[in-house]
């Protein structure tokens, strides 16, 4: 360890002859790579006594108290191979990456026999060093709808942080940032054993952030935290309450829509197997500028592209049910029913797919699938904090399976919203690996899921629900982009001459396939663009999809809101639930070259029985394979069979 003279950061391309770059600088003046300045979380109070200005193990700049920065990120940092125990919660809590830290790597401590101390990554520490501020420090300039999508993020992680005895990291004031809407967490504090918190303690640590809430919601955020702390009062309860209070003040905003997509064949490949919606010159579709889908295929020739066609197509009819569905409410669906109905159309989308490869008799690689990312704008109809009726509460939902991703790009930042179904992020789940120590391995970026490989019950989905309450872009894009981290090194370029008006987003689009085929043109790229405004001037109409609803005004105690008969009778037939897991054997992943993406290695299996969707699912699937889908009827109960068409 010694004091550090010259503020030195290393160039991560390991070919280039003069790495040594000044820290700040953006590209490397030798080679005209982008640099990394990677800053980190030192935990623990030996960190917190090391001096700013002390350079560690020859590798770490120390910016501030506990603020590291990694001078040479191209290097793999030191991590022993058996995990401390305080470990484990981040690498299992890794879905929660929006909110929380990953375990980087150690360092070793000042003090003889001391204990190494733990490096965390993705903390709330902004391009310049420092801390993003508390909630106390922004509440106050803060917007209503955004001061309860806070607490709304806080008691989403309640349950996930208790389960791992971490949810004391929740009632610690300076543990706890905010970067635009997004609550973000420093680290990850024990709760003592001895000390089981309840949500009143939870409660009870708002208490002073409810005192800066503005004023239309003070009293109701007030009420909800009385109840809190009421031993009576479960987690269920709470959320319901919350949720619609988070919709009410949403629903004031003003909220448009603009999307544009397109999709390229790369510079070294014979055919195109992504699949995007909407594309280039697409003709008008209601379900624009609402709905957005990235495909990327795997299986070669008439098979990736036949996948990712599929999947779109597919999903299109059960969206376009759904929010027929949707519309026809008079009170707001649950989050975790619209959850559970996008989950079932991806397991129809699934079995879709797998089903034409037991018709064609396709095994092991010649499989065809698709990696998925969706994002779907629900214009849910709710009375607002103001009392009058709005038509959109600013919903988004956003699926993803495989690798293509998903961008919420502001003025200020660049977050990626999306965890890739690969190997290394697996080994992190399960509890074995650092990520950093997972991406060493040769099959690291192999994808451990597709849509299409095997049965729907295999599928593991996760479906995010978010809020639009800033202006920003919504990036979906396959890893034809992505790759090699371009939309992190090249946002700035693209996003804000599209917010300050200057460049439309169609043209931000092609800018964007334009780079990924200079940087990464071995493989195709597909890119959807949505710009969402919330600025009165920006308003545009938009075409409804279906009559409008007199909305009946709100009721205490009012029961959720069922969905159409068919629906709920595919729901109700439970067909969702994961079985109990057997014993962990890792995945059989399949490496992904640089010349293209292959398909998994997957076993293959007759065509599982239809799992929960919409009435639409059913319809894509018998417009698609009408014999097959005839065939899956008569294996319904009695009473269901009247639901399939004719």
């Amino acid at each position: 360890m010694m004091i550090s003279t010259e503020r030195i950061i290393y160039c991560i391309n390991p070919t280039c002859d003069r790495p040594a770059n000044s820290i700040g600088e953006r590209i490397c003046t030798n080679c005209q790579t982008p640099l990394i300045h990677r800053y980190l979380w030192a935990t623990g109070n030996l960190a917190a006594n090391i001096s700013p200005g002390t350079q560690v193990a020859e590798r770490y700049e120390v910016i501030k108290q506990q603020i590291w920065l990694d001078t040479q990120p191209g290097l793999p940092p030191e991590a022993p191979q058996d995990l401390a125990k305080a470990v484990i919660p981040y690498l299992k809590l890794y879905q929660q990456h929006l909110h929380l830290p990953q375990a980087y790597g150690f360092a070793p401590s000042l003090e003889v026999d001391g204990d190494d101390i733990l490096l965390l990554e993705n903390v709330p520490i902004d391009e310049t060093g420092n801390l993003y501020p508390t909630i106390a420090d922004a509440c106050e300039q803060a917007t209503a709808v955004r001061q309860i999508y806070w607490l709304w993020q806080i008691l989403q992680l309640w349950q996930p942080l208790a389960e791992l005895g971490v949810e004391q990291s929740l009632v610690i004031p300076d543990n706890l940032r905010v970067q635009g809407w997004c609550v973000r967490l420093v680290e990850l504090h024990p709760t003592q054993t001895d000390e089981k918190l309840s949500l009143g303690n939870l409660g009870h640590s708002w208490q002073s952030w409810i005192a800066l809430a503005q004023p239309q919601v003070a009293q109701s955020l007030q009420n909800i935290v009385e109840q809190m702390c009421d031993r009576a009062i479960n987690l269920e309860t709470i959320t319901t309450q919350l949720n619609t209070l988070l919709l009410s003040a949403a629903a004031e905003l003003p909220l448009s829509l603009q999307v544009a997509g397109a999709t390229d064949i790369g510079t070294e490949l014979s055919q195109n197997e992504d699949t995007c919606y909407p594309n280039t010159d697409e003709p008008y579709d209601p379900l624009m500028p609402r709905l957005s889908m990235v495909c990327d295929g795997i299986g070669g020739h008439q098979g990736g592209e036949v996948a990712s066609q599929m999947a779109v197509q597919s999903l299109k009819l059960q969206i376009r049910a759904l929010l027929a569905e949707v519309a026809e409410q008079t009170e707001p669906v649950a989050p975790k029913l619209l959850q559970e109905q996008l989950e079932a159309s991806l397991r129809v989308v699934n079995n879709l797919i797998c089903s034409r490869n037991d018709e064609q008799k396709r095994q092991g690689r010649e499989r065809m699938a698709t990696t998925l990312v969706m994002a779907l704008q629900l214009p849910q109809r709710i009375v607002t904090i103001s009392g009058w009726h709005s038509d959109n509460a600013h919903e988004l939902y956003l699926a993803n399976i495989g690798d293509s991703r998903a961008y919420w790009i502001t003025r200020n930042y660049c977050q990626l919203i999306t965890v890739d179904d690969d190997v290394a992020w697996r080994e992190v789940r399960y509890g074995k690996s650092l990520y950093r120590q997972a991406l060493q391995r040769e099959d690291a970026t192999a994808l451990t899921q597709a849509l299409g490989t095997k049965d729907a019950e295999s599928l593991r989905l996760a479906i995010q629900r978010f809020i639009i309450d800033e202006e920003g872009l919504l990036l979906l894009c396959s890893d034809g982009l992505s790759d090699n981290d371009w939309v992190e090194h090249s946002w700035q370029d693209f996003a804000v001459p599209v917010l300050t008006g200057e460049l439309s987003i169609a043209e931000a689009v092609q800018n964007l396939i334009n780079l990924a085929n200079q940087k990464n043109g071995h493989d195709n790229t597909s890119v959807v663009l949505t710009l969402c405004r919330l600025s009165q001037e920006y308003l545009v109409p938009v075409t409804s999809l279906s009559p409008s609803v007199e909305m009946v005004e709100e009721t205490p105690e009012v029961e959720e809101p069922a969905l159409t008969q068919s629906a709920q009778a595919l729901l109700d037939l439970d067909l969702t639930e994961e079985p109990t897991p057997p014993p962990y054997i890792p995945p059989m992943p399949i490496k992904k070259p640089n010349r293209r993406k292959k398909p998994l290695v997957t076993v293959g299996g007759l065509l599982a029985l239809l799992v929960g969707g919409t009435t639409l699912g059913l319809l894509a699937w018998w417009q698609i394979n009408p014999q097959t889908f005839q065939q899956m009827c008569r294996k319904l109960p009695q009473t269901m069979e009247s639901i399939c068409p004719q």
